[in-house]
């Protein structure tokens, strides 16, 4: 779980949120990554491949953490 504190979203109605984002680590055990709605295009990379890839710095750091088998959130 991610969230940081000072990063708050106020909205012209005056409601103040905090995001916040759940991670989960997963295993391909079988099919096909299909897209949806919400996506164009959808694929499976090995740790290896990664490199090579254009990642936001904040979702590299929870994919990193994520081979790093953390357990506690990551407040920052």
């Amino acid at each position: 779980m991610y969230t940081n504190p000072n990063h708050l979203i106020e909205y012209s109605d005056g409601e103040v949120r905090q995001q916040f984002s759940i991670c989960f680590r997963g295993e391909q055990t079988g099919g096909t990554p299909t897209t949806s709605d919400e996506s164009t295009q959808v694929k499976w990379f090995k740790r290896s491949e990664l490199d090579d890839l254009s990642i936001n710095p904040s979702m590299r750091m929870r994919i990193e953490h994520g081979f790093e088998h953390r357990t506690a959130p990551y407040i920052g």
